[in-house]
């Protein structure tokens, strides 16, 4: 699938609005931007007065200041092409939000190689192209935030989710690998693991499951996707810029002791 070569739309922003001024506004590229916590991280740094790209496959964000971009992360020709038209009307990326993902529930033994495949391309290996290809740039300009969107589960499994799971656990250590490559340029990479948050895909679930998940949390409810991408962009702030390799739990104390 080819990413969407229709020029970028440009950012409103209301007179007299705050925001930071123009010296000062990034270019941050958020994938899997069109809903649920992708789609919060990018209304946060817009709100911020950032100049934001999002990533989609299938539906597009809705209308407001930011960017939206048709690109799947399984597809290297649209991971290159996403970058290379936000660099050509933006300039180079100096954020990046890793958000796209995934899911294929199913038990062990029901997986199939497809099933595996799928998620870990998605998952892990799409957010390898994506930081790969944003890299080098963050490294020639000697700055950069990467911030990768991982999950509770990566450390305390789910019955049903191995694939994802694994991919999401993998993105720990890619992650605090590439931190410690990239430090030295003063480009950070954080990690976040939310726990269970409020999206479409977990309403889907049913009322009872959604109980279930709150019951299994120590705070005893579900996140707002706006939460995390509360903590997602804390990490992309001058505010932390000593911080980097770190796994950022927003999880409401579910993964408490891992």
């Amino acid at each position: 699938m080819s990413a969407d070569e229709q020029p970028l739309r440009a950012a409103e922003q209301s007179p007299g609005s705050p925001g930071p001024p123009a010296s000062r506004r990034r270019v941050v590229l958020v994938t899997g931007g069109s809903r649920g916590i992708g789609l919060a991280c990018v209304r946060a740094f817009a709100a911020a007065g950032d100049e934001v790209c999002a990533t989609y496959v299938h539906n597009p964000p809705p209308e407001g200041p930011w960017r939206a971009i048709r690109a799947d992360v399984r597809n290297p020709e649209d991971v290159d092409r996403t970058f290379a038209t936000v660099e050509e009307q933006l300039g180079p990326v100096e954020v990046l939000v890793a958000n796209a993902g995934i899911t294929r529930d199913t038990l062990l033994l029901r997986m199939s190689e497809q099933d595996w495949s799928d998620v870990l391309d998605t998952d892990l290996t799409g957010v390898w192209r994506v930081l790969r290809r944003a890299a080098a740039p963050m490294v020639r300009a000697r700055r950069g935030r990467v911030v990768l969107v991982s999950s509770v589960a990566a450390y305390v499994g789910a019955p049903g989710q191995a694939n994802y799971a694994a991919a999401k656990a993998g993105l720990i250590g890619l992650g605090r690998a590439v931190a410690r490559e990239l430090a030295s340029r003063s480009i950070t990479v954080n990690i976040v693991t939310p726990g269970p948050v409020e999206t479409e895909l977990l309403a889907a679930s049913g009322e009872r499951r959604v109980a279930e998940l709150a019951a299994s949390v120590p705070l005893g409810r579900i996140a707002t996707a706006a939460e995390v991408a509360e903590a997602v962009t804390f990490l992309a702030s001058e505010r932390a810029g000593y911080i980097t390799g770190a796994v950022l739990p927003v999880d409401g104390g579910l993964g408490m002791g891992h």
